[in-house]
């Protein structure tokens, strides 16, 4: 990647919807070698996709809660079993292999605590292969960006 398409990436995260002519524009290219760049970047997969961000506060998801899982085993089978099962929970917004005590941190979000609660024991207690869970519920967020820090230069 060079500075340029630096400059569509760090575009597009601010404002994924703007047409090429306007990226173009932005990055300092015509629209056809700004396309170009486009789509090799999206072949690439440097960009996977386009979304609208979503403040699930106004959804009615209020509780963040960081979920710390220890396996029983920690081979390759179990994880990924894991892993196919966590898949199916839409409260899971992030899932992570980790280092150190525990083998997988979650990031689900639910309504409420009686709504975390049910979900922890009718879904992922129900899980195969877990020896402990741990949770932490986040207060506020203090930060949380969306965008990389990519550079110019």
């Amino acid at each position: 990647m060079d500075q340029i398409d630096r400059k569509i990436v760090r575009a597009l995260q601010k404002d994924g919807r703007m047409t090429v002519v306007d990226l173009a524009e932005q990055v300092g290219l015509s629209a056809t070698p700004c396309a170009r760049r486009l789509d090799r970047l999206q072949r690439d997969g440097v960009l996977t996709g386009y979304a609208a961000q979503v403040n699930h506060e106004k959804l009615g998801f209020s509780v963040t809660i960081f979920v710390s899982v220890e396996l029983e085993k920690q081979d390759r089978s179990a994880i990924d079993a894991f892993e196919r099962a966590i898949r199916h929970f839409d409260e899971v917004m992030e899932c992570y292999l980790m280092t150190g005590s525990r083998d997988i941190l979650l990031r689900v979000v639910a309504q409420d605590l009686n709504a975390f609660d049910s979900f922890l024991e009718n879904r992922l207690m129900k899980i195969p292969g877990i020896r402990n869970l741990r949770s932490n519920f986040a207060l506020r967020t203090m930060l949380k960006r969306d965008t990389l820090p990519l550079t110019t230069g």
